[in-house]
């Protein structure tokens, strides 16, 4: 794996390298490492707690016994059901929350990596509420297999052809998801120019 796809952003390499050694480890097969965020406290932090993020899960990785070991807390991505960042005057906070309503979250993250992380998570998060929606059709559909009227014989429902679903900017609240665009205009995720565009898109629907 290449060392230096991970610091882009001014990662700490040996914060990096020590991860990576450990972590190749638990990834599963056809698993790979997508990004790697790495602590930096204001006082001295040999070995900084980091998130890495994979194409399956969000992984925090905590060292402990002076780093000798580690705690991995692993979370699918289709359990998160969104991630924040919240930037203060040294560093960022970024906090994921899963459909369970559990929480988790590492501090004085480096502002710049904790916008990559909000950028990836934002992203996977879309892909994974339009999966939700499709296992959550399924289920429906299902559900109403055999549909019974006035004690009648149970009448077979049709199979019905599929629907593709809404984008996400047509089946969530127009206003709120100004604001989701909003937000990642603020942090520089996405351009002035392309904010415009999408709010002239989703005004025009209203």
């Amino acid at each position: 794996m290449n060392l230096r796809q991970f610091l882009n952003e001014e990662q700490d390499p040996k914060a990096v390298e020590k991860l990576l050694v450990r972590i190749n480890s638990l990834l599963t097969s056809q698993e790979f490492v997508e990004y790697i965020a790495v602590q930096k406290k204001p006082a001295l932090n040999i070995s900084p707690d980091c998130i890495a993020l994979t194409n399956r899960r969000i992984i925090f990785c905590r060292p402990r016994n002076f780093g000798l070991s580690m705690d991995f807390q692993d979370y699918g991505w289709q359990d998160v059901l969104d991630c924040h960042i919240k930037e203060r005057i040294i560093g960022s906070t970024f906090t994921m929350r899963t459909v369970r309503n559990f929480s988790n979250m590492i501090d004085y993250l480096p502002k710049a990596q904790a916008r990559k992380l909000y950028q990836f998570a934002q992203e996977i998060e879309e892909r994974m509420r339009g999966v939700r929606r499709e296992k959550d059709l399924e289920t429906r559909r299902a559900s109403a297999g055999g549909v019974i009227v006035n004690n009648a014989t149970p009448i077979i429902a049709q199979p019905q052809a599929f629907t593709p679903q809404p984008t996400l900017i047509e089946s969530e609240d127009p206003f709120a998801v100004l604001q989701k665009l909003k937000s990642l205009s603020e942090h520089g995720i996405i351009s002035p120019e392309e904010f415009e565009t999408k709010k002239n898109e989703i005004l025009s629907r209203v």
